[in-house]
C-alpha cells in the first residue's frame, strides 16, 4: 500500500460478517451491541479496533 492511500475505518455489517461467518442481520445486532457497550449511539459510527476490544479480537 502506498503512503498516501487511506484505510478505511469505520466497520461495517458486511465486515462483520466476513469476519464472524455470521449473518447480515446478527452482524448488525453486534454492531449495535458494541456500540451501546461503548457508549455511542445507534448513529454513529464504529472503527475496527473498537469493535475488536469490545469482543476481545486480536487484529
Amino acid at each position: 500500500m502506498k503512503n498516501n492511500e487511506l484505510q478505511r475505518m469505520v466497520i461495517y455489517p458486511k465486515d462483520v460478517s466476513i469476519i464472524t461467518g455470521k449473518g447480515y442481520r446478527q452482524s448488525l445486532r453486534l454492531l449495535n451491541r458494541a456500540k451501546q457497550i461503548i457508549g455511542k449511539e445507534k448513529k454513529d459510527f464504529l472503527t475496527f479496533d473498537e469493535f475488536l476490544i469490545v469482543f476481545k479480537m486480536k487484529s
